[in-house]
């Protein structure tokens, strides 16, 4: 019988050198290497390297030899004792003690949950969209995501197991990003009807934190971001190891994946070139983790480009260079208010779930006002931002540009851009600035060349806040009232933000007669009477009511105020910054803003007859619309300024 040199394993103690063991070939059974040739001789040394290179876990896999122990005792040693024992580091590859002990069935059930799972998380990442609504149709979760497909194929086609996780761990992190992006994005539709910039919004952090510290107080607050940070990093680390899961059930059926990501690639294809969709009308072929990474991509880039294009733009000015005696002549001895109403939209004054009460308030303060001898006409304004941003409506009315993120808005306000209070402060107005709803330094307010500025810190409030608001709107008018509408003042441009209809809407202050406005220590028991923010934020319908009971309060106290204190030199424009959030008007609704100029003169309106604007403090639906951008080129127009066309052309590139 052909014989063939054959290594033992010795896991305890090396052989001594130039020790081989020889079986016959028909001894050797499931041998894991090849068999050489007959006659080849295998060193006992080289196989002992081999076992310290590899490691013992994989020696047991190496040799699964069943020999008989005499015939070996004898060929393996034939210079032994005839009762000789086998040697101690020997071992019996038959016998089944040596072998690798196989799972149990909990392991394996375990094993194969956890790549199941790993498989739904993954599939969930790719088609997880970036809006509430979608989330409720059926037809989300009936797609095919090309990218699973992608991904699986270029994980084959990377060498070395190491390279393999890495590449892995990087897809499955990237995965995670977009996923917490998408998320981000439902809650901003919810709120802005905006996707999140990660650029540009970082800003409305405070916003946020503000909010949440009204609704569940400081602690519940802080443990909601720290809730938040955990969730980001849990949805993190499991997409990171799903896809590593994934990626290690791949490489060991190699064959069946590879199957799989060009079969699935070659159906998703088809399926996109014939344009099938299933429920909802959504295609069945999906993309949308490749064209949402792109698109976040390719909204950073236009930042870049538009940020170049705006600093062209910025310099485009007709009125730079009017000269002062030429400006706002048909205003000369007026005392100007642009008086921002928060979260004032189109949708308080037409939707019928919200306008109940809106223009019941509207209509009788028409009648009011007229009777106290005033005349009001109104429009409409699409505002840059929606559910917030109120500083970018604010920009974009006073400069004349469209300021619609934050780095325009930064832009503007480190430009030298002529703005309405400057060029008020510039044909000899005093330029007023109040501002209830801040609550520190303001450094963009430098850019507005105010004549002098007042907010919360310093306007003696001595009450409690009301949600988000500082103070109440009465409160402010009526430190208005006392400290700059005196008499014998000089005429004045004022800037005012009213703030007690900013989200959240609870508590509201109510309309007291003014003469018990006082320091606003009587709002500590007004209060005290409101609803919790807690109480209203539990349901929807609250929610909106309330929003509707804010915007009622502002205009009431603002035509009272009007009625009480206005004269002939009083002029306002009073109109919303953005509509509130979609949480209250739903999605789909418009950026329009009502708009409405009031004064007693009436040839002050008359300037204005040629704008097509309704009579009254109820703007129609059909009156016209205008970017709210282009009010301050009306406005300067229409009250006698005198562009300088010439300073129009854009500056060269």
């Amino acid at each position: 019988m052909s014989k063939v040199s054959f290594h033992r394993l010795v896991p305890i103690s090396q052989p001594a050198a130039g020790e081989r063991v020889e079986l016959l070939v028909h001894e050797i059974r499931n041998a894991s290497w090849s068999v050489l040739e007959e006659g080849s001789v295998l060193s006992v040394t080289s196989f002992f390297d081999r076992f310290r290179r590899s490691g013992p876990a994989e020696a047991p896999a190496a040799a699964e030899v069943s020999a008989d122990k005499s015939d070996a005792s004898e060929e393996a040693a034939p210079d032994a004792a005839p009762d000789a024992k086998p040697d101690a580091a020997s071992v019996s590859m038959n016998k089944s003690d040596d072998r690798p002990a196989a799972p149990s069935r909990t392991r394996k059930i375990a094993g194969r949950v956890l790549t199941i799972s790993a498989f739904v998380l993954i599939f969930a990442a790719l088609i997880l969209p970036n809006t509430v609504s979608r989330l409720e149709r059926p037809g989300t979760y009936l797609r095919l995501p090309l990218e699973g497909f992608v991904a699986v194929g270029l994980l084959l086609l990377i060498p070395g197991g190491r390279a393999k996780r890495i590449v892995a761990g990087v897809l499955g992190a990237g995965l995670g990003v977009l996923t917490v992006m998408k998320i981000t994005d439902m809650g901003f539709y919810k709120t802005l009807a905006r996707p999140f910039d990660p650029v540009l919004d970082w800003v409305l952090l405070d916003d946020a934190e503000a909010f949440l510290r009204d609704s569940v107080g400081a602690a519940g607050a802080v443990g909601t971001a720290v809730a938040l940070v955990l969730l980001i990093l849990v949805i993190l680390t499991l997409t990171t190891l799903a896809a590593m899961r994934v990626a290690k059930v791949g490489v060991r059926h190699r064959r069946t994946t590879a199957i799989t990501a060009v079969s699935g690639t070659a159906v998703w294809v088809v399926l996109l070139l014939l344009g099938v969709t299933g429920l909802n009308n959504f295609p069945v072929a999906a993309r949308s983790g490749y064209t949402y990474a792109w698109d976040r991509a390719q909204m950073v880039r236009k930042g870049v480009a538009d940020e170049r294009s705006f600093a062209r733009e910025v310099q485009i000015d007709a009125y730079a260079n009017t000269p002062a005696d030429q400006l706002l002549t048909s205003l000369k001895g007026k005392d100007v208010m642009v008086t921002f109403v928060e979260s004032y939209g189109r949708s308080a004054v037409q939707d019928p779930t919200l306008n109940s009460g809106v223009v019941p308030v509207l209509d009788e303060g028409t009648k009011e006002l007229a009777a106290a001898g005033y005349s009001a006409r109104s429009g409409w304004l699409t505002s840059p931002t929606f559910g917030g941003g109120s500083w970018l409506a604010h920009s974009t009315l006073l400069s004349g540009l469209w300021i619609n993120n934050q780095q325009r808005y930064r832009n503007l306000t480190s430009s030298d851009r002529l703005t309405l209070p400057s060029l008020f402060r510039k044909a000899s107005w005093n330029a007023i600035n109040v501002a209830p709803g801040t609550t520190r330094a303001w450094p963009e307010g430098n850019f507005y060349r105010y004549n002098q500025s007042f907010d919360s810190r310093n306007t003696g409030y001595a009450g409690p806040s009301f949600g988000w608001a500082p103070q109440p709107d009465q409160y402010t008018l009526s430190w208005f009232e006392k400290n700059v509408h005196t008499p014998g003042h000089q005429p004045y441009y004022v800037e005012m933000p009213l703030i007690s209809s900013h989200t959240p809407w609870a508590p509201l202050p109510t309309l007291i007669d003014w003469d018990q406005v006082g320091d606003g220590s009587i709002y500590t028991r007004l209060r005290e009477q409101g609803k919790s923010t807690k109480s209203v934020w539990a349901d929807p319908a609250k929610v909106r009511h309330e929003y509707a009971r804010s915007i009622q309060y502002t205009l009431s106290t603002v035509f009272s105020w009007l009625e009480k204190y206005g004269d002939d030199n009083t002029v306002m424009v009073l109109l919303g910054d953005h509509q509130p959030s979609p949480l209250v008007v739903g999605d789909g609704a418009s950026h329009d803003v009502p708009i409405t100029i009031l004064a007693k003169d009436k040839t002050v309106l008359d300037k204005i007859a040629g704008w097509n604007w309704t009579d009254g403090t109820r703007p129609d639906p059909a009156a016209p619309v205008w970017p709210m951008n282009e009010f301050r080129d009306k406005f300067l127009a229409a009250y006698g300024s005198s562009p300088q066309l010439s300073h129009a052309i854009a500056p060269p590139r």
